[in-house]
């Protein structure tokens, strides 16, 4: 595929206790020893305050028309979302910008913003509405916004990345399926949205050459919580993903680490595609 047109990123301009530089993948990017991996430099936006609002520009324009690009319809899903429980006022800002029917088929946009989990091919789906403003919420608990750089584990279609995009100073988002990764290459290049890295790899390995993660989430469990993922999570940081403990059904399960250590907590249950390692 060609490589992105000049101009999309300008220079990142990073806090003084930020991490030392590395090389970083643009977007599209592939794991290291695979061909198409293209560097670029992207600008960061400036710290807000924790769970308000955060204050730099969306690449996702509100639309004011009657169908499924109407801003009514996310706007109904937000309160939706806010009466089941939902109260991180910049989770539910980012659900209300990033239009959701973008990234499902045309055939199944009608239901785009309804609460249900929708069909992105290869036996995938996109998460229920509610999965991922939870998820999102707990990732963003008592944390400062945005948050530096954050791990997905599961890109999917690229709607859970486009919300982090507006949470996260950078987001690097992992997905094994090459036919997934390329779609949400094709979905993702019309926001143009700078600060989201797409990754085809091995997400059962993380990626640590971005490391280390402000948070880390994963869209896919497995019977246990990878240790790359914890070693490559910050002091301070957390992640959030579904995992199955013992025999019992998928939980979700949150993470922080600690000076002292990790401190696990088990919530829901939940269900969620199984997380499987290598490239398919």
């Amino acid at each position: 595929m060609s490589n992105p047109k000049p101009g999309w990123y300008s220079k990142l301009a990073m806090p003084a206790a930020a991490p030392s530089v590395r090389p970083k993948p643009g977007f599209p990017a592939k794991m290291p020893g695979m061909a198409g991996a293209v560097d670029q430099k992207k600008t960061a936006p400036g710290a807000a305050e924790k769970n308000q609002a955060i204050a730099y520009s969306s690449p996702f324009v509100p639309s004011v028309g009657v169908g499924q690009d109407s801003a009514a319809f996310r706007t109904a899903m937000v309160n939706r979302l806010r009466s089941q429980g939902i109260d991180h006022d910049a989770v539910l800002q980012a659900m209300n910008e990033v239009e959701r029917h973008r990234f499902v088929d045309s055939a199944l946009g009608n239901q785009a913003y309804e609460e249900t989990s929708l069909p992105i091919g290869l036996g995938q789906t996109i998460s229920k509405p509610s999965v991922v403003a939870r998820m999102l919420a707990l990732l963003c608990h008592n944390q400062a916004l945005p948050m530096r750089r954050v791990l997905e584990i599961g890109t999917g279609c690229g709607y859970q990345a486009a919300v982090l995009s507006r949470l996260c100073v950078e987001v690097y988002s992992m997905e094994r399926l090459k036919g997934l990764n390329e779609k949400a290459q094709t979905l993702l290049r019309p926001f143009r949205i700078p600060n989201v890295h797409l990754l085809l790899g091995d997400g059962m390995l993380g990626f640590p050459s971005g490391a280390p993660y402000a948070g880390i989430i994963a869209a896919a469990g497995g019977d246990a919580i990878p240790s790359a993922w914890t070693d490559q999570l910050a002091v301070g940081g957390r992640l959030v993903a579904p995992t199955r403990l013992g025999q019992s059904t998928q939980s979700l399960v949150v993470i922080d680490k600690t000076p002292t250590g990790l401190v696990q907590t088990v919530l829901e249950a939940v269900q969620f595609v199984p997380l499987k390692s290598g490239i398919g």
